[in-house]
């Protein structure tokens, strides 16, 4: 397979994820808006966000094969944002303490002269009771700031887990490989 990959994404976890596939991908940023609409669901903004992301990268580079994730998070149907400080953290992590979040990652992509096609995977996530210092020190040693939700699930952020409920486990990372895999082999990219 000779055509271009390109992930839609500058985020160095999004790119840690697709490394795992061993094949070789460039990234570009969409640079899109990704403001929530009036009234739009988590998994609606994640799902349009993925399409947008896969149709402007695709838009300038029309002869690759273009791969788009976004990812929201909702609790009590308020979308989660990226907490950005560690007050925002340590707040987000106080009010989901002992709650269900339920987190919506969509994967995009696009071939030369073809629609987008797009999965939504969603994970349900309960976190345990969290004591104020656990938080604290959680927040200190992880710096969850551009994650949403303010934890990572891939680092010490499953500790303040009780469960957490997928059939695509990379979902939660940001990235679901098992969808894209059937996708790409699909393309005739040789995974594994």
């Amino acid at each position: 397979m000779n055509r271009e990959l390109i992930l839609a994404s500058e985020s160095r976890y999004k790119k840690k994820i697709l490394d795992r596939l061993r094949i070789a991908f460039s990234t570009t940023a969409p640079t899109i808006d990704e403001t929530p609409r009036s009234g739009e669901s988590a998994r609606d903004l994640s799902r349009r966000l993925a399409q947008q992301k896969a149709e402007t990268v695709a838009n300038r580079h029309p002869n690759a094969t273009v791969i788009s994730t976004d990812q929201a998070a909702e609790v009590d149907g308020i979308i989660l944002g990226k907490p950005g400080t560690n007050q925002n953290a340590f707040d987000m992590l106080q009010t989901l303490s002992g709650k269900t979040v339920s987190f919506f990652t969509s994967v995009g992509m696009i071939q030369p002269s073809a629609s987008c096609l797009i999965h939504t995977e969603e994970v349900i996530v309960t976190l345990r009771q969290l004591e104020d210092h656990e938080i604290t020190r959680y927040v200190k040693a992880d710096m969850p700031l551009d994650c949403a939700g303010s934890f990572k699930v891939e680092s010490l952020g499953i500790s303040l887990f009780t469960s957490v409920k997928s059939e695509d486990p990379t979902a939660l990372e940001g990235l679901p490989l098992i969808r894209l895999c059937q996708w790409l082999r699909d393309q005739g990219f040789e995974i594994p």
